[in-house]
C-alpha cells in the first residue's frame, strides 16, 4: 500500500512516552503507580519502563472512544497506510472487531450470510446481535477449507435477498486467499456490504508478490489482527472501514459496547509503532521473507512422501474458486503421505526440537512466519522436518506400519458449497433456550444448542439454532468410528448432543 502521508511519525507512541516520563504524582489507576507498587518479580520480568507506560486515558494521552489528539492522529495514519477511509484501534483483538462489525450491520431477526468455517467470535456476534445466519459450506481440499466463492454468495443472495450483509474469511489460517474482488462485486450488486475477516492478513497489499488486501479489492469492513504477523502486542488489532455502506455512528457505538473502557495504552501504542514500521519498511521486510520462504519450500518439497499446500493452481472460472492465492508467510505441511497425523507431527517437533507450530490439524500442520523470524529459524525448521521424516521412513521400513494414521472422512452430499442453509432459530434464541442431553440417534429433528465440529475436516456441522438432520448425525458417527474427534458433543465419546427444549420421555 502506497501512502502519500508521512508515515515515519508515531504520534501515539510519542505521546505515551512523554506522559510516562513527565514528572507528576500518580493519584489515578493503575494501583502500581508506574512501578513503585509492582512486585519485585514484575519489575524484574518487564522492567520499569513498561510499568511507567501502563497508563489510563489521561488528558495528555487521548481517549480511544472520543479521540481528538494522539489516538486520532495514529488512527488516521493507519487508515492512510492500509487504504481505509477510517481505521479503529482494537484492544479486544479481532474478535471484538468482528462482533462490533456484526452489531453495526444487522438488527434482531435480520439475516447475514456466513461461511461455516468462521471464527467463533462471529457466532458470538450473531448471538449478541440476535441476527439469523444463512450458513454456507466452504469448498475444501481434504480438511483445508477454502474461501466463500462469488458463485456461492450470488446463490445465497438470490435465495435470501433480504440478507443485510455477507462475511468472508480471507486469508484462512492456512493462508488460503479467496476472490474478494468478486465477492465484493456480488455483495454490492445485491445491495449489501462485505465484511472480511482478514485477521491473518494485515501484511497483504504491501508487496506485489503477495496477495492483494481485502480493502484494495472493495471490501467495506475489514478486521485485521495486527499482532499476528506484524509487530503489535498480542490482541492489538485494527478495524478498517471504507465506502458508504457502513453506518459509522452505529459502528462506533458498537465498538464502545464491545471494547473495554480501560484500554491498555501499551497495546494502543504498539499498534502505532507497528503501523510506522510496516508503512516505512514493509516491502523490503516482505521481500526478505519471500526469499527465505521460497528456499524453505524447495527443501521441504524435496522430502519424500511429504507435501506442502501449494499456491493456487490455474483456478479456471474465478467465480467458482475459493482459492485464488496463497499467503507466502504460511507453510502448511500435509502429513497423509507419511502415514501420521498433524497432531503427532506437532508433538514431535515440540518435544524433540522445541519448535512450536501455529496450528496442528488432523491431516496437516501450519507454520506462521512473521517479522521476527530469521533464515536461521527456517533452517532449523527444515532440518527438524527432514530428521523426523527420515526417522519415520526408517520406522516404516522396519515395521511396515506407523500408528496414528491420518483420517479421511467423506464429504456428505448436504455440504454443497452452493446451497445456503438458513438457521431454524437465531443463535441468540438457542443460547437463551432451555436444553437437555439426548443420544445421537434421538437427536434427529431436534434443534442444536451447541456448536458441534468434527475433526476432520474442522468445519462445524451444527451451529446453535440449527435443526439436526440424519445426514449430520451420520457424518458425526462416521467421524467417530474413523477415530476422529468431535468438539461440542455433550460427552467425551460423542454419543450425545445438547438440544433445545424438554422431552418428557427423556429422563
Amino acid at each position: 500500500m502506497i501512502s502519500t502521508v508521512d508515515q515515519s511519525r508515531t504520534p501515539l507512541l510519542t505521546a505515551l512516552l512523554q506522559q510516562a516520563t513527565a514528572p507528576h504524582l500518580r493519584f489515578y489507576t493503575p494501583g502500581h503507580k508506574g512501578g513503585p507498587g509492582s512486585s519485585a518479580q514484575m519489575l524484574a520480568a518487564f522492567g520499569a519502563a513498561v510499568c511507567r507506560a501502563d497508563l489510563p486515558e489521561l488528558p495528555g494521552f487521548d481517549n480511544l472512544f472520543a479521540p481528538q489528539a494522539s489516538i486520532q492522529a495514529a488512527q488516521e495514519l493507519a487508515a492512510a497506510a492500509f487504504g481505509a477511509d477510517h481505521t479503529y484501534f482494537l484492544v479486544n483483538g479481532s474478535s471484538g472487531g468482528l462482533m462490533a462489525a456484526l452489531l453495526s450491520v444487522c438488527r434482531p431477526g435480520e439475516e447475514v450470510i456466513v461461511p461455516r468455517n468462521s471464527h467463533q467470535s462471529i457466532l458470538h456476534g450473531l448471538i449478541l446481535a440476535g441476527a439469523r445466519p444463512i450458513w454456507m459450506w466452504p469448498s475444501r481440499e481434504e480438511d483445508i477449507a477454502h474461501c466463500l466463492t462469488p458463485a456461492a454468495l450470488a446463490a445465497a443472495i438470490s435465495a435470501y435477498p433480504q440478507a443485510k450483509a455477507a462475511i468472508a474469511i480471507s486469508p484462512s489460517y492456512e493462508g488460503v486467499c479467496g476472490n474478494v474482488a468478486g465477492l465484493a462485486r456480488v455483495a454490492h450488486q445485491g445491495g449489501i456490504p462485505l465484511i472480511v475477516d482478514e485477521a491473518h492478513g494485515p501484511h497483504l497489499g504491501f508487496h506485489p508478490a503477495y496477495p492483494a488486501s481485502a480493502l484494495s479489492q472493495g471490501a467495506d469492513l475489514v478486521v485485521q489482527s495486527t499482532h499476528k504477523v506484524l509487530s503489535a502486542f498480542s490482541q492489538a488489532s485494527m478495524l478498517h472501514c471504507r465506502g458508504h455502506r457502513i453506518d459509522r455512528h452505529r459502528l462506533q457505538a458498537s465498538l464502545r459496547m464491545i471494547q473495554t473502557s480501560s484500554p491498555s495504552a501499551l497495546l494502543l501504542a504498539s499498534l502505532d509503532a507497528a503501523r510506522q514500521q510496516w508503512a516505512t519498511q514493509g516491502e523490503p521486510i516482505l521481500e526478505a521473507a519471500l526469499t527465505m520462504v521460497r528456499q524453505a519450500r524447495r527443501q521441504i518439497q524435496a522430502i519424500p512422501n511429504l507435501d506442502l499446500l501449494a499456491p493456487a493452481p490455474d483456478v479456471g472460472d474465478p467465480e467458482q474458486s475459493g482459492f485464488v492465492a496463497l499467503d507466502p508467510l504460511r507453510l502448511t505441511i500435509k502429513t497423509q503421505g507419511l502415514g501420521i497425523d498433524g497432531f503427532h507431527f506437532d508433538d514431535q517437533l515440540a518435544s524433540r526440537f522445541q519448535i512450536l507450530a501455529e496450528l496442528p490439524a488432523q491431516n496437516h500442520l501450519t507454520f506462521t512466519l512473521g517479522l521476527g523470524n530469521s533464515a536461521a529459524d527456517l533452517d532449523q525448521l527444515v532440518q527438524a522436518v527432514q530428521t523426523l521424516c527420515s526417522d519415520w521412513a526408517e520406522q516404516q521400513n522396519h515395521t511396515q506400519q506407523i500408528s496414528r494414521s491420518p483420517l479421511q472422512v467423506q464429504k456428505a452430499s448436504f455440504q454443497d458449497p452452493l446451497t445456503p442453509r438458513r438457521s431454524t432459530l437465531t443463535p441468540q434464541a438457542a443460547f437463551n433456550a432451555t436444553s437437555q442431553t439426548v443420544p445421537l440417534e434421538r437427536a434427529v429433528g431436534r434443534i442444536s444448542q451447541a456448536l458441534v465440529c468434527p475433526y476432520p475436516p474442522g468445519i462445524p456441522i451444527l451451529f446453535p439454532g440449527e435443526t439436526i438432520t440424519a445426514e449430520a448425525i451420520a457424518q458425526l458417527c462416521q467421524t467417530r468410528e474413523a477415530g476422529g474427534f468431535i468438539v461440542g458433543a455433550a460427552d467425551a465419546p460423542a454419543t450425545s448432543l445438547q438440544v433445545i427444549g424438554f422431552d418428557e420421555a427423556q429422563p
